[in-house]
């Protein structure tokens, strides 16, 4: 039986590559690592950030969208984005560098039984820097050239928040079909590991009643989760369809090759393979420095280039 390692990446939604670019870089200190477009739509960017090589489980990504609105929040929806810092040290590191750039952020607390430090990015996208206690994505990597100091620097995500209608739907998804464990439950709150002890794939899935939260800049847009290969995507495909889910099929981004559903609440989940990865169309050294694009889109280059605004790199 194949297991879930873990998280791949997540996927929201920026009004601004430009403003988007600068809070990611140089105020979390993330890599860029891969600038491309949405491949269903290329006339609009797809940013991705991570460690050294965007490795599995460290990626967030953005399409910017700049006729996006304001995200009206509610209820089936993704979130929270847990982060990990290497300890508690670091959460007192990064309160001060938020209260240095003027990040608005609570104190520091707890979050699903870990020390923690809530925070949002420019356009409200809700985040949460997570103590890893020594745990981390399995490839993490040190980015050398980082702002922030290598002992300080975010190791990838943990914890992702799920707010739902119907807290039993989704847990019978994650643990009926993907074998996630539920570790804690309340009745407003239940929190899954893919893992059994490891945060890197923890989802949070809180009970919320009312209305459905209406997308727009700082929202979530999905959740992809990790497979090793094509065969075990296959296989995963054919356990979504047989619980009566539609499935994307398996659609090849280049990068990696992945497929798509909704599950009960309409929360839409990826499922991603690890490789090729973000060096199949580029060196380590220069990754995200220019527009990269498949080469199904690449006899597009001109007509999409024209489409884009130049991306401030201050």
């Amino acid at each position: 039986m194949y297991k879930i390692p873990g998280h791949h990446h997540i996927s929201m939604i920026t009004k601004n590559a430009s403003q988007n670019n600068h809070f990611y870089r140089h105020v979390l200190g993330l890599r860029r690592v891969k600038v491309t477009v949405n491949q269903d739509d290329p006339s609009m960017y797809h940013l991705f950030y991570g460690d050294r090589t965007g490795s599995p489980g460290t990626e967030l990504s953005f399409f910017e969208i700049p006729a996006a609105g304001k995200t009206y929040r509610g209820t089936n929806a993704i979130t929270r984005i847990g982060l990990l810092v290497p300890s508690k040290d670091s959460l007192h590191y990064w309160k001060s560098r938020f209260d240095e750039y003027g990040v608005y952020h609570g104190e520091i607390t707890t979050y699903a039984n870990h020390p923690a430090l809530k925070f949002e990015d420019p356009e409200g996208l809700r985040l949460v820097l997570l103590v890893s206690n020594g745990q981390k994505a399995k490839h993490w990597e040190i980015w050398e050239k980082s702002e922030v100091p290598a002992e300080q620097q975010i190791q990838g995500m943990g914890s992702v928040e799920i707010s739902v209608r119907r807290l039993d739907k989704l847990a019978s998804t994650l643990k009926d079909i993907f074998g996630y464990t539920e570790i804690s439950r309340t009745d407003d709150e239940a929190i899954f590991q893919s893992i059994k002890g490891e945060i890197f794939g923890e989802i949070v899935v809180k009970y919320v009643d009312g209305p459905s939260e209406r997308p727009g800049r700082g929202s979530i847009h999905h959740l992809a989760i990790r497979v090793k290969n094509e065969e075990e995507l296959a296989f995963w495909e054919e356990q979504v369809r047989a619980r009566g889910f539609h499935s994307s099929g398996i659609v090849d981004r280049f990068y990696f090759k992945s497929l798509y559903f909704r599950e009960s609440n309409g929360i839409l989940f990826e499922i991603a393979t690890d490789g090729p990865g973000f060096t199949i169309d580029g060196d380590v050294e220069h990754l995200g420095e220019k527009l990269d694009l498949p080469p199904n889109l690449e006899k597009r280059r001109t007509e999409i280039e024209a489409k884009l605004s130049p991306i401030e790199e201050n």
